[in-house]
């Protein structure tokens, strides 16, 4: 069912000067505003040359105007564009004009809201629109692009379809259980649940995979003074980022850079040398490195291959929680090492050179598969980390409803427990959510978007 609100415009293109600017309508107004901005009617889904004018009728610009009759536009409303020069003054001239006529200041991604309400998205197609202009990466690009295409919405349906008709079986042996129905089948609900507990554990993995491919990771370098940390990350990035020389100690505050791994978004830390001194500027800058560290989603522990008394990487577990580390054994141009992988007990080892560049593709491909993007396809879709979390919660309802399957629990519980599973993956593509978390999802969007 359609929404009924009012009249909102906004610029659509990004603020500065530019060869072209727009300027976007939605509402019940916009043929009314379209009539007296341009002097005529517009003809639906056919792009005119007009002169645009102000209140009293001298023109303000000119340019393109395209008018959309709802339901058939991306809002599901009547939808007016203005493509003028890319004037900021001209722009608001414009904006104002429309505003004069009855519009107001639409709020950020009101307009992928009102496609979301009206029906013409699902809410992680409305998520997609805001990944696919942020993205990264072209591969990120490409995953909100299937995303808002549907692809990861249709795997969520699947899923939901088949809770559906379990939880239609067993509410409708409860409504009919003392009249002459078959006695109910645990085992068979048994393998249907794990049927669908599968399919969410793929789905999951998907998900958690596109949730990296979005967001991308954040990865910090650290390590003992004059290890070859900085000059790792001017390898890393193919350019000379941050300052190198033989002394040590000399990075005292956090580099970053943003990087792209074959598709992984990477942002990039060099810290400062970690080790014991009376120098507060050293000092301030180990503190920012326990900061990083802490917030990382991997950690490359640079150590001096060349050097025997280097203490190993297990150092680096009093900067902080780690979730992933890797020890980096650098300079092995120095002692004549093949680079190569080994995966210790702890935590893996990468033997390279920075200096050369000897074992870099190595380092790259192990970030990219400890990120869970091992494939260099372009399939799968984007996702977001509240996606991942409800499916974790749906998995969590959907196990305890098979547990009490199997220990006979009845199946009123069994019941509340898929009631609860279903809740979850419609929050997911928005036939449930709540009026807090849409405003909080879209904040996020451009205005006029």
């Amino acid at each position: 069912m359609r929404a009924d609100f009012d009249t909102i415009a906004a610029v659509a293109t990004p603020a500065g000067r530019g060869a072209i600017g727009i300027v976007r309508v939605s509402g019940p107004l916009v043929r009314t505003i379209a009539r007296r901005i341009t002097g005529s009617p517009l003809t639906p889904r056919r792009v005119s040359h007009r002169v645009f004018l102000d209140d009293g009728g001298q023109p303000l610009d000119q340019g393109l105007a395209f008018f959309l009759e709802g339901p058939h536009s991306f809002t599901g409303e009547d939808v007016l564009e203005l493509q003028g020069h890319g004037s900021p003054i001209v722009m608001g001239l414009l904006l104002d004009r429309v505003c004069a006529l009855g519009a107001r200041l639409a709020r950020p991604g009101e307009f992928s809201e009102r496609a979301f309400l009206n029906g013409k998205i699902d809410l992680t197609q409305a998520e997609a629109v805001a990944d696919l202009i942020g993205s990264l990466t072209t591969r990120a690009a490409q995953g909100a692009l299937h995303a808002l295409q549907g692809e990861f919405s249709l795997r969520v349906r699947q899923v939901l379809e088949a809770l559906i008709r379990l939880r239609a079986r067993i509410e409708g042996y409860l409504d009919f259980s003392e009249e002459d129905v078959a006695s109910f089948d645990s085992g068979a609900l048994e393998d249907t649940l794990s049927v669908i507990l599968t399919g969410i554990d793929r789905l999951m993995s998907d998900a958690h995979r596109g949730q990296v491919l979005r967001d991308g990771a954040r990865v910090a370098i650290t390590g003992r003074p004059n290890v070859g940390k900085s000059s790792l990350l001017n390898r890393l990035v193919r350019r000379e980022c941050a300052i190198v020389t033989e002394y040590p100690g000399t990075t005292r505050d956090a580099i970053h850079v943003q990087l792209d791994i074959d598709g992984l978004a990477v942002e990039l830390f060099d810290t400062a040398g970690v080790r014991e001194t009376e120098d507060p500027i050293e000092q301030e800058g180990i503190r920012r490195t326990e900061a990083v560290v802490q917030g990382a989603d991997h950690v490359l522990w640079v150590s001096d291959a060349a050097d025997p008394t280097q203490e190993p990487g297990t150092a680096a577990m009093a900067l902080g929680h780690i979730c992933r580390m890797t020890e980096v054994h650098n300079k092995i141009d120095l002692v004549g090492m093949a680079p190569c992988l080994e995966h210790g007990p702890a935590y893996p080892h990468i033997y390279l050179s920075a200096k050369t560049g000897a074992g870099l593709p190595l380092l790259e491909r192990h970030l990219r598969e400890a990120a869970g993007l091992s494939d260099v396809g372009t399939g799968g879709f984007s996702a977001r980390r509240r996606h991942v979390w409800a499916l974790g919660r749906a998995r969590d309802a959907l196990r305890d409803a098979r547990d009490a399957a199997e220990a006979r629990a009845g199946e009123e519980i069994i019941a509340e427990h898929l009631r609860m599973a279903q809740r979850e993956l419609s929050e997911i593509t928005g036939e449930f959510t709540s009026e807090e978390l849409l405003g909080e999802i879209f904040s996020t969007f451009c205005i006029g978007k």
